[in-house]
């Protein structure tokens, strides 16, 4: 099983492993994504409305078959972040616009993202990635800005 190569230069912060994630995503570059990931076999990764991936070599597959057709154009919004010590967990919004006939269409993806800091620097431990709801149809739902919580709490 191929190893994830650790990055040139180590992420020093959960918020640089993440950037450097969604610009290898944009990018559609594979060996700089895969090298954020941890040298771990329990590491895991769930896409937008399919099942559970893990482990380095089922990730690598899994990415691959995504960047078949290039890079994908997303932007992360609205990010909550619990930062330990050794251990960090992000929840956000990805925006993906899609180009189409009708011209670009935009997509709505909650993701949560974990991240571990190891001897290598920050790596990713889990990326979990569900479809989510345009702001304006969550606000009708009842919901709040992020697709997920009650917009009123009890």
């Amino acid at each position: 099983m191929k190893r994830p190569a650790p990055p040139p230069t180590p992420a020093e912060s959960p918020d640089e492993a993440e950037a450097r994630f969604y610009e290898a995503l944009r990018q559609g570059d594979l060996a700089a994504l895969m090298a954020l990931w941890a040298d771990e076999d329990e590491i895991a990764c769930v896409h937008p409305g399919g099942g559970r991936v893990l482990g380095v070599a089922a990730i690598r597959g899994s990415f691959e078959s995504i960047f078949a057709n290039g890079g994908i154009p997303v932007q992360t919004e609205q990010v909550h972040r619990l930062h330990q010590e050794n251990f960090a967990l992000h929840h956000l919004v990805e925006r993906i616009e899609v180009p189409g006939e009708q011209g670009a269409q935009t997509g709505w993806v909650l993701a949560t993202n974990v991240f571990i800091k190891t001897a290598l620097g920050w790596r990713i431990a889990a990326h979990h990635a569900s479809p989510g709801l345009p702001p304006e149809l969550a606000a009708l739902a009842g919901l709040g800005a992020d697709g997920d919580t009650p917009a009123t709490l009890h």
